[in-house]
């Protein structure tokens, strides 16, 4: 295996690691707040809120599935 593979695989699995919906929803987040920056709305709440949003949801899924 080459060593930018090997780099790109180390980078997927920190940035996703055990849970990929959380880290779409980050991701989803980050558009969404760089789009709502644009405008003359306040982004600065968007990302904190996903934040608790994102970690309700994880912490639910890992209840239901134990």
């Amino acid at each position: 295996m080459s060593a930018a593979r090997s780099a790109l695989l180390a980078v997927w699995e920190f940035v996703v690691g055990d849970d990929w919906r959380t880290a779409l929803g980050v991701g989803l987040t980050l558009a969404a707040t760089a789009a709502l920056a644009q405008t003359a709305v306040p982004a600065w709440w968007l990302m904190p809120l996903a934040v608790l949003a994102l970690l309700a949801l994880s912490i639910r899924r890992e209840r239901r599935r134990r």
